[in-house]
């Protein structure tokens, strides 16, 4: 199994936290994103989105980090990363997607890259007009439906899902920008349950061997 992977990618993160679940260790490659490797003609071929993380094994190669995440728990069940029932998978699974596909997308490096070249925005303006502003909307999205029945110590009862490999990393990455997350007691209750297990903790973008100041 190889992981390509880089400190500070959300996507990554979520992997991490799953691998570390599993206790499963590949053998990792580091892909610099500020220094444009990501779009290598080796690693193009690899993944040609350009993107982190990838996952290789047994000849298969595999991309975006949600289904990398079911693909692990599919392929290692122990411990389940989805619930046993139908409901229960359709609400984790909508959990995980309110964060990696509307949260996420917004606000990753290239479109803070984008923002900064074709518009001249300053990392200031880039952080509380556009991160702040977009993380504040989805998060109070993500509150709500934790609000709902089904959420325990963690977003689904009281065992770690694929949803809280997708809310711890946003989070995280919330406090890095200076968000304001008073308003979100419920996730943070979480990510808090969360951070106190290793698996999480030791996922997180400071522990990782590449990471940078």
């Amino acid at each position: 199994m190889l992981f390509y992977d880089y400190f500070r990618s959300s996507a990554a993160f979520r992997v991490r936290i799953a691998l570390n679940l599993k206790g499963l260790t590949p053998e990792r490659h580091f892909v610099h994103l500020r220094h444009n490797e990501q779009r290598a003609p080796d690693y193009l071929k690899l993944n040609p989105q350009g993107l982190v993380p990838t996952l290789v094994e047994d000849g298969a190669t595999l991309t975006q980090s949600l289904a990398i995440v079911e693909y692990l728990d599919e392929m290692h069940p122990e411990p389940p990363l989805l619930p046993a029932d139908a409901k229960g998978r359709a609400r984790v699974r909508a959990i995980a997607q309110a964060i990696a596909c509307e949260i996420h997308p917004i606000n990753n490096l290239r479109i803070l890259n984008y923002l900064a070249d074709a518009f001249g925005l300053d990392p200031e303006t880039r952080a509380e007009k556009w991160y702040r502003h977009w993380v504040a909307e989805g998060v109070a999205g993500v509150e709500g439906l934790l609000a709902a029945a089904g959420t325990g110590r963690f977003c689904h009862g009281d065992a770690p899902t694929l949803a809280d490999t997708c809310l711890v990393p946003q989070i995280f990455n919330a406090q890095r920008f200076d968000c304001p997350m008073d308003a979100y007691p419920i996730a943070m209750r979480v990510f808090e349950t969360c951070m106190a297990r290793e698996e999480f903790a030791a996922a997180q973008p400071s522990r990782q061997p590449d990471a940078e100041a």
